[in-house]
Order: C-alpha cells, then sequence, then structure tokens
C-alpha cells in the first residue's frame, strides 16, 4: 500500500510539472495582436427606396471578402481593435433588378472589454462598442450615374479567442455596423437624392496572432 501511495504521489507530482510547464502565458495587458480571416458582410434587408426615380425598394447585397484587425490591449480587461479589410463590392437591385452596384470600405475602431483577461484561460470571450467610418467608391448604375456618401456610425462587436498557444488562437467575431448614407442617382441629366440604411452584420472567422 505505501508503494502504491508513493507512486501516486511521484505520478501526481510528474503532471503537476507537466501542467505548468505547458500553461500558457496571462492573456492580457501589453498584448499585441492581429486576426485575420474571411468576412460576410451582410446588409440588412429592405435598405431604403428611390420613390423619387419610381424605385419603391433598395436592396444591397451581401459580400465575402478577406478582413483583418490590429490590436493593443492597454489593460488586463480592456483594449482596443481597429478592423480593416480589403474593398468588398456590392450588387445593389432596385425592384429586384440588379442595375447598380458599389464598393465600401469600413474601418472600425473599438473599445474593447475581456472579462477573462489577465488569467490564462483557453477561452477569452470579448465586447466591443465603437466608431464605424465606412468609404464607398466605383459606384455605377445602368444607364446613369450613381455617387454614395461616406458614413459615420456607431459599431457593436461580439467575439472569442480559443488560444492554442503562447501566440496563437482561433477566433470568431461579429460586428453591427450603423452605415447610412446619402445616395444621389443622375439620370437623363437629372439628380435625385434618396438615403440608403445598409447596416449589415459582419461575421469574421479565422486565426490571431499575439506578438
Amino acid at each position: 500500500m505505501k508503494k502504491v501511495t508513493a507512486a501516486s504521489a511521484v505520478l501526481l507530482t510528474i503532471a503537476a510539472g507537466l501542467v505548468s510547464s505547458s500553461a500558457m502565458a496571462s492573456y492580457g495587458k501589453g498584448d499585441i495582436y492581429t486576426r485575420i480571416g474571411v468576412a460576410k458582410v451582410d446588409p440588412k434587408d429592405d435598405n431604403g427606396n428611390f420613390n423619387a426615380i419610381g424605385v419603391s425598394e433598395v436592396d444591397v447585397d451581401a459580400e465575402r471578402g478577406v478582413a483583418f484587425t490590429l490590436g493593443y490591449r492597454f489593460m488586463d480587461q480592456l483594449g482596443v481593435e481597429l478592423l480593416a479589410a480589403a474593398p468588398f463590392e456590392h450588387d445593389i437591385a432596385l425592384d429586384g433588378a440588379e442595375v447598380a452596384s458599389t464598393k465600401h470600405l469600413p474601418p472600425t475602431l473599438t473599445l474593447q472589454y475581456y472579462p477573462m483577461g489577465g488569467s490564462d484561460s483557453p477561452v477569452q470571450p470579448y465586447a466591443g462598442l465603437g466608431v464605424n467610418y465606412t468609404t464607398f467608391s466605383d459606384e455605377a448604375v445602368a444607364g446613369g450615374r450613381l455617387e454614395l456618401d461616406d458614413s459615420w456610425g456607431l459599431a457593436a462587436q461580439l467575439g472569442v479567442d480559443l488560444l492554442i498557444d503562447d501566440h496563437w488562437a482561433l477566433n470568431a467575431a461579429a460586428w453591427y455596423l450603423d452605415i447610412d448614407s446619402d445616395a444621389t442617382a443622375t439620370i437623363g441629366g437629372n439628380s435625385y437624392d434618396t438615403k440608403v440604411n445598409i447596416d449589415p452584420l459582419v461575421v469574421m472567422g479565422g486565426i490571431s496572432y499575439r506578438f
């Protein structure tokens, strides 16, 4: 019995040593990180109307592309993150017919809260609140010209890192962006104005790296 007890004590000591040696560095203050993945920008349904030109429904379609973030944790539980991406191109349907398109860039800055920050927990959720700036380019509409004004709006974020080691993690995140743009369509020499409410949900899955 004494031999069994002694052997158990040795095994427990070895196991404790292995756990200690494999423990990850604390996830918190001072971390600089980047996240990269595939994002889907999914505008809300029914983005407005263009009654001035006889269009009762404007719809902006969803689009996928590569997105990335850069962040810094200035406290264990607080940090800032900037979302950036390659330009997303969206087709625009007027009363169900796809006759227009636009590209946009949606840089978004959020202040983030990490409830498990400062620990080595392998699951690190976070939430953020901030501001979005969206700039539009390459607008086009059949038979005329389309202009979309740049937009400022609020942004909200939820995400989680699933830590693999001291540097790498799997990441999933979602943002709600308040994007409202004043649109001007020029057809036959006449200009018509309306407001387009895009307000997309952006969902991204990818990897995270801590420097």
